[in-house]
């Protein structure tokens, strides 16, 4: 029983530096890899209008994260400081560069605490309504690292889902292929949460309340 919460505590101590190094990386790009900034323009010059431009994102997004090509395309994971299997923390860059994307589409400073959290709030998925209720979403180191473990808990019960016991005994990342079905689903869960967060509640100058982020009994999963 104490192993098992070592494990998970381990596992959540990982998730917590790989959803950080990915925030960093999907800012700042990786080699062959656009940045957020870049990914966000490039849709934002395709027609139609914002939240049509967003769908398109999340789509072309949703099929890279079932596609193994891509992910063993990513030069970058292979120098990255941790020891996670290639498919999780692939996946978990794919997403946060999409949700930042998104973000800075609809108009936000993602180099802000407070839409950094509003990012790691969206990799909770359908746990995004629950987290919310939890927090109030104002700038601050000490409210962040909150929501960056309460996340870390949410995404190290989806590894344990997809049979990862340890994450510290996986092998260093040097490429793999995605569980492609589990995470198309869960990268266009997450994509609609912060379309939802981000575009259709919290365009640039509307304020962030957590009451407002998602209707009563709305469902993320259609």
């Amino acid at each position: 029983m104490a192993t098992q919460r070592n494990v998970k505590q381990d596992n959540k101590g990982i998730i917590a530096k790989t959803l950080d190094w990915a925030y960093e990386k999907a800012l700042g790009g990786l080699a062959g890899v656009d940045s957020a900034y870049d990914l966000g323009n490039n849709f934002l010059k395709q027609k139609g209008s914002l939240e049509q431009q967003v769908d398109s994102l999340i789509k072309w997004q949703v099929a890279k994260a079932a596609t193994s090509g891509f992910v063993t395309g990513l030069g970058g994971l292979a120098v990255m400081p941790l020891t996670v299997p290639a498919n999780i923390a692939s996946v978990i860059y794919i997403q946060i560069r999409m949700i930042t994307a998104i973000a800075y589409m609809g108009g936000h400073d993602v180099q802000d605490d407070r839409v950094k959290s509003l990012v790691y709030i969206s990799m909770a998925g359908n746990g995004a309504k629950e987290l919310l209720k939890e927090v109030s979403v104002k700038a601050g180191e000490k409210l962040l690292s909150r929501i960056v473990e309460k996340v870390s808990v949410k995404l190290a019960s989806k590894v344990g889902e997809k049979g990862a016991v340890s994450l510290g005994k996986a092998v260093p990342v040097v490429g793999g292929v995605v569980g492609g079905s589990f995470d198309a689903i869960t990268t266009r869960i997450v994509g609609k949460v912060a379309k939802k967060i981000f575009i259709e509640k919290g365009g640039a100058g509307n304020s962030f309340y957590a009451e407002e982020v998602f209707d009563k009994g709305e469902s993320l999963e259609e």
